[in-house]
């Protein structure tokens, strides 16, 4: 008997007791105050604080930096994880510590690193300047340091993926005369879409929510350069509580729509799983003494 089955009922009742109880006051209740401040004034007056102005430039800067950063960090992730997934060459350890960078470094420093490079004062900051070109201050920072916070997401979902599967099938199509852009559409793509639409929604709902790395290259131009986290601190400083529990539960319920993606996906991997992997084959019944007769044949 293994020592899980072994384990005293009670243990168990108590495990699970305590981990409902984390969830329930770490993540239920603030998710569910969150909606309750929203709906304090009523449904009407929650919607009204999403279509001011301000909050729409924050809601369509916020999913234009997705729309941006998402892509681009797909192939960048994507490039990534095959290079060090399928081929071995000399700074491999260094290529796989970079992809790791941005879950160790703070967005605030990453925030800072892009105002040292293209600020004002900064290393770029001049010839930006005369050449009439804003990176800081403005979308293409925005979108910078969102694909700096999030490029781990989709390399780090496909590197144990390829891994895993290995180059047997890729070294197999290129014997058979296929190119390279054939092997990765034909072959490569096919085996790691779930793990790359998983990435891409983690990279997506990490986008949306980014808050200190842009906070600091954005300039808090409202109107123009706050995002919808932004857009929160700033209703909350002005004390607009209501409004700023509105804002921050359309935030909520994207993360949500995010998690029942990703769950639909992960449902639909394992069915296709469940469907490829053949029925097992019933083992024939060896028969008894009793249903065997004379000559070893069965009565």
């Amino acid at each position: 008997m293994s020592t899980c089955a072994a384990e005293a009922p009670w243990l168990r009742r108590v495990l699970v007791a305590g981990a409902l109880l984390f969830l329930l006051l770490f993540l239920v209740l603030p998710l569910a105050a969150v909606f309750t401040e929203a709906l304090r004034k009523g449904l009407g007056a929650s919607l009204e604080a999403l279509k001011e102005p301000d909050a729409w430039a924050a809601i369509r800067l916020t999913l234009l930096t997705a729309a941006i950063s998402v892509p681009l960090n797909l192939v960048f992730g994507v490039a990534a994880a095959w290079a060090i997934a399928k081929f071995d060459f000399r700074g491999k350890a260094v290529l796989v510590t970079l992809v790791d960078l941005p879950f160790s470094v703070s967005p605030v420093v990453a925030g800072l690193a892009c105002l040292l490079v293209f600020g004002a004062r900064g290393w770029f900051g001049p010839w930006l300047a005369a050449h009439d070109i804003r990176v800081v201050f403005a979308v293409p920072g925005i979108v910078l340091v969102t694909v700096f916070v999030t490029f781990p997401f989709i390399a780090r979902e496909l590197i144990p993926l390829m891994q895993a599967q290995g180059t047997d099938e890729e070294q197999a199509a290129i014997v058979l005369g296929a190119s390279g852009w054939q092997v990765f559409r034909h072959v490569t793509l096919p085996n790691i879409r779930w793990g790359l639409i998983h990435g891409v929604i983690l990279c997506n709902a990490r986008a949306m929510g980014e808050f200190g790395a842009v906070s600091v290259v954005s300039g808090h131009i409202r109107g123009r350069t706050d995002t919808l986290p932004l857009h929160v601190e700033i209703l909350h400083d002005e004390y607009q509580s209501a409004a700023a529990f509105s804002v921050a539960s359309l935030l909520v319920l994207l993360a949500l729509v995010t998690l029942v993606a990703k769950k639909l996906a992960e449902w639909k991997q394992e069915r296709e799983r469940t469907a490829a992997d053949p029925p097992p084959v019933p083992r024939p019944l060896t028969p008894t003494l009793s249903q065997v007769g004379r000559g070893g044949k069965a009565s």
